[in-house]
């Protein structure tokens, strides 16, 4: 288990209002969304609220990797990167529905277990 530093947890609450997930088919494929319902959990976890996934869904079942990438308002931009599992039950499930807005579906989360993470080339974890 990595624990996200106090300068990056510091970044992520200065973060602009999207971020970047991205998953891999299992045929290796990148895909890249947008999501405005996420938020840390725990000293090492990112948790995305799936309301509308398809295709990320699809990817995270067959590939348990992923990255989420954000950019400060002061455009510095960081990757955090891990394994990623999906949930509709338990103590991350039950996060999400806590700051998942109302009027969005919150059918699940999908949880990125951090292990590394990057702004540009250089490794901060």
């Amino acid at each position: 288990m990595t624990k996200i530093p106090e300068k990056i947890v510091n970044e992520w609450n200065n973060k602009q209002d999207a971020v970047v997930l991205t998953t891999i088919s299992a045929i290796g494929i990148p895909n890249s969304i947008y999501v405005t319902q996420v938020a840390l959990f725990d000293d090492n976890k990112v948790l995305i609220a799936n309301n509308k996934f398809k295709k990320t869904l699809e990817n995270i079942e067959v590939c348990k990797e992923a990255t989420v990438l954000f950019i400060t308002k002061k455009t510095k931009s960081y990757q955090l990167k891990g394994s990623v599992s999906y949930k509709t039950e338990g103590e991350e499930f039950n996060d999400m529905k806590k700051w998942n807005r109302a009027d969005l579906p919150g059918y699940g989360v999908a949880i990125v277990d951090v292990q590394e993470i990057f702004s540009m080339a250089e490794k901060i974890v």
